[in-house]
């Protein structure tokens, strides 16, 4: 099965695994899974740590991605078709841009997403898998 991580999920399989559920660790770790990382879970964190809303210790925004690749995480591209069509996503009562494009990039690639954030469920009659 594909997942893809959201922001706070990819932070803490890479930082602080124990903060995940154990449904979340265990399809992280199921090899038979892919794994992947958004390029947009990158500028989020990179924007968060510039306006001083996340603090990153021992490492750099720059560097996650080779985090990612290391822990055997896929890099997801936002497409130019994901970012044309993203209009088509219902805006439901989720309004942070970066959870709705992950959302919308999970639906598109109907693949679940790894996310603890409950106000995400209102997109499964979207089309959303949620896994945590």
């Amino acid at each position: 099965m594909t997942h893809l991580l959201d922001t706070h999920s990819f932070i803490w399989s890479a930082f602080s695994p124990k903060r995940l559920s154990k449904t979340a660790r265990t399809a992280i770790t199921d090899t038979s899974n892919d794994i992947i990382v958004s390029a947009v879970t990158f500028w989020e964190i990179s924007l968060k740590c510039a306006l001083g809303k996340l603090e990153l210790t021992g490492t750099t925004p720059e560097e996650l991605p080779d985090i990612a690749e290391s822990m055997g995480f896929e890099m997801l591209p936002l497409t130019v078709t994901e970012a044309s069509s993203f209009h088509r996503l219902p805006h439901e009562a989720h309004r942070d841009p970066f959870d709705r494009m992950l959302v919308w990039q999970a639906i598109s690639l109907q693949a679940s997403l790894i996310t603890k954030d409950p106000d995400l469920a209102t997109y499964a009659n979207d089309g959303l898998i949620i896994c945590w």
